[in-house]
Parts: C-alpha cells; structure tokens; sequence
C-alpha cells in the first residue's frame, strides 16, 4: 500500500522557519537601538594630542539643556543630566564629561547621609554645602566612586573634579597642599579604575604637579585674575584646557586663551546654556 505524502505536514515547519526568520529580522534592529541607546561608552574617554587645541565646549549645571549648542566637549550635571540626554549627545559623537564635587558635599545631595560628620567640616563655596576631610579617603572612596559610577552608568567617558583645592581655603580641617595632593592622584587613579578619563577644575597651584596625573584641566578665569600661564604644563603636554571667562568681551581675551591653545568661552556664572565661544584657531 503506498502512503501518499502529507504536504500539510512539510509546510508547516517551512512556515514556522519563514516566520522565525521575519521575526528575527524585525527584533534584531530594535535589540540593537535598545544596547546603543543605553550601553556606556566601553572606555575612558579620549583626548588625541593633535586636536587638544581645536575643541570648542560647552559648560552647562543650569536650566534646560540644549543639546543642539555647537560644541564637541559638554560638561554637566550627572545627577541633573538624563540617561536619555547622553544618549542623543552621544549619538552625535559628543565627548562628555560629569562634574563631580570630590571635597564638598551639600545637604541636600542624594548622598549626604552617607558622609560620616567627622569628616565634614566648615561651610563650603557652594551654599548648604561642607569642606570635607580629604585625609579621611577611607570614609570618601566609597561614596566618591559611586558617585564615578553614576557617571559612567549614565553614558559619560570623563570627569571633572570640582571642589579638588579644599587645601587653599578654611575648610575646618589642617589640609597642606601634600594632602591635596595625594587625595587628587587617588581620585585620578579612581577614575581610571572606572573607566574614566579623570580632569581637574581649578586648584591651579597644583597643576604642575598633577599634570602627568590628568587628562585635562577646566578654568574659571584665569584671564582676570592672570593664572592662564601656569596651565600651561596641560597645554604643552597635549592635554586640552577647557577655559571660561565670566566678564569681558571674547573680542579680548580670546588673543590670549587661543594663543595659549585653551578652548575658552565666555559664560553666565549661572552656567545655563548661553555661551559665546572663541573662534578655533
């Protein structure tokens, strides 16, 4: 007896393939989209030597943030800044870099309690904030690498260490300069342990000294108050010095801060999303 066979029976699994397959072509670009949009950048941001003096920046802790502002450095806010903002940034080739407060902390910080009262001390540049006790880097690692942490989850390749020269000021606390800088050259090592590319904001007596130890620097002022060549040691080393100047016209410092290879904008203290950028040289 012949058995015929069962056409029914072969289509079937064809079907079930020819689906599995269209179904595999359609979830595979979302797939895609999802890891891109909320995968960090896999290393420490870079800053190639022959560009050092041709980026233009962009400084912004306030207001909404303008993503479309003509600039290839952005430096915000990590706690202020969205995972979804770094995304759009970095869809577009942006460098970003987080601001992070490494010797203060604020009341109102998400982490505050989490700083032991020993090692708070007088009140600090920022209001409701305190000098901390860099001495103590036991009690600080850990709050300040998370604090690393929530940069590097929210997309950014660099950061910048605020509140990094509590040694010069009255911070309640008997800080010299040798344990600034120690404290600085952990943060860095910090940073790098984290993929990180770790820069300096201010603290210019030091950074002679801390220049082998970071990628950049940033600068407030250092044409009114005639510190812009002792930043020098980044700049002639190749590393890019993200400079801002809060009076004055760009018309004239800009001479200057170019010359020396800074990328220099004029901003509001306010540090909202105006700027006036100095034209690349």
């Amino acid at each position: 007896m012949r058995i015929r066979p069962r056409r029914r029976a072969a289509v079937r699994p064809l079907r079930r393939i020819l689906s599995a397959a269209v179904a595999l072509v359609l979830v595979v670009p979302v797939y895609g989209c999802r890891v891109d949009l909320h995968t960090p950048p896999g290393a420490p941001t870079p800053w190639p030597s022959d560009q050092a003096r041709h980026w233009q920046w962009q400084w912004q802790l306030s207001g909404t943030l303008d993503p479309a502002v003509d600039a290839d450095v952005f430096l915000l806010d990590p706690v202020a800044t969205t995972a979804a903002q770094t995304a759009e940034l970095r869809s577009r080739e942006r460098r970003l870099i987080c601001q992070v407060h490494v010797g203060s902390v604020r009341s109102v910080d998400p982490d505050a309690s989490r700083f032991p009262v020993a090692v708070q001390g007088s009140d600090g540049r920022r209001p409701g904030s305190r000098w901390l006790d860099v001495r103590g880097w036991d009690a600080l690692e850990p709050v300040l690498a998370d604090r690393f942490r929530l940069c590097r989850g929210k997309g950014f390749g660099a950061v910048a260490l605020a509140d990094a020269d509590g040694y010069a000021s009255r911070t309640g606390f008997p800080l010299d300069f040798d344990d600034q800088l120690l404290f600085n050259r952990r943060l860095a090592q910090l940073a790098r342990s984290l993929d990180l590319s770790p820069g300096l904001v201010n603290d210019v007596p030091q950074l002679a000294a801390l220049a082998p130890d970071f990628d950049f620097a940033v600068n407030e002022e250092c044409v009114r108050l005639d510190q812009c060549a002792k930043l020098l040691p980044f700049a002639d080393a190749g590393k890019p010095v993200f400079h801002v100047e809060y009076t004055g016209s760009t018309d004239d410092f800009c001479v200057t801060t170019v010359g020396y290879g800074f990328a220099s904008i004029r901003k509001e203290r306010a540090l909202d999303a105006w700027r006036a950028a100095c034209p690349l040289p």
